[in-house]
């Protein structure tokens, strides 16, 4: 399989220094990882960082071959949230100035919910405000024991409203509303009791080889039936099940069945062998 992104680094350079605010990584399995590099900001976000990632977020949109993408801070912490900068330029802002400013962040949070790829956040160290948000934004989430995670916008007389929509589907109504009214920190053990975190490892070294257990599992699927078995969950979650669902469903699986990706693993099957897309 060729390299899936054709250009690995999104240019736009951090104002402390002349290096890319966000970077890619790929591999042949057709795994990619977007990293957050603010290390001395611990990776927070402000608006030249969020037009990055959305701009990464939308790469991997249309990105051929990609099945896993992995979303990293840079040094260890994986987004302390928004900037200080950032938030005192944001103070002097009319309404319609941070509305606009706002937009930029719900844009790119809904970006990253519509990769067609599985989606997984690598979190350590710190996941506040914003950071937490785009943990609930991907798919998976894997954390190690010193992560630490807050919805602290209600200390500063804010809200988190534009994380909020994938907040209440990651943990539900109930928690998000506690979370969310309390502006409480929580570590990793406690994220995963809530649901904002799936699996947590003592260290980096057991994030990496969950990683990779990741990898070598996706490598075996065809990326295209990735990407249409996520959209079954984002779209019929909720969903009655009614006549037009059940012809809906129908639809789906007689569409994959004819498609080259259909038609080549189950003769792989059949043939005893290994489909074309694996590695």
């Amino acid at each position: 399989m060729t390299n899936p992104i054709a250009d690995p680094i999104v240019e736009v350079p951090d104002t402390d220094a002349m290096t890319p605010l966000v970077h890619l990584d790929s591999t042949p399995e057709g795994a990619v990882t977007v990293w957050i590099n603010r290390p001395a900001r611990k990776n927070a976000f402000d608006a030249a960082t969020i037009a990055a990632l959305h701009q990464a977020f939308e790469t991997l949109h249309g990105a051929e071959g990609v099945r896993i993408v992995f979303l990293r801070g840079v040094g260890g912490a994986f987004s302390a949230g928004a900037d200080l900068e950032w938030m005192k330029a944001a103070a002097d802002w009319s309404e319609d100035d941070n509305r606009d400013d706002a937009l930029g962040l719900a844009h790119m949070l809904k970006a990253l919910h519509d990769i067609p790829a599985l989606t997984v956040a690598l979190v350590e160290g710190p996941a506040f405000g914003g950071g937490a948000g785009l943990v609930a934004a991907c798919d998976h989430a894997l954390a190690t024991a010193d992560a630490k995670f807050a919805f602290s916008e209600v200390k500063l007389g804010l809200t988190p409203a534009t994380i909020s929509p994938y907040v209440i589907a990651a943990l539900g109504p109930r928690t998000a509303k506690l979370l969310f009214a309390t502006g409480r920190v929580f570590d990793a053990d406690q994220a995963w009791s809530y649901g904002l975190v799936d699996e947590v490892f003592d260290d980096a070294a057991g994030l990496v080889a969950a990683q990779d257990a990741l990898v070598e599992e996706v490598a075996l699927c065809a990326p295209g039936a990735i990407g249409d078995a996520k959209a079954l969950v984002n779209d019929f979650v909720g969903q009655k099940i009614d006549r037009g669902l059940l012809d809906e469903t129908a639809r789906r699986i007689a569409r994959r069945r004819v498609s080259d990706e259909g038609q080549e693993g189950v003769r792989a099957f059949l043939e005893r062998r290994k489909p074309g897309w694996t590695i």
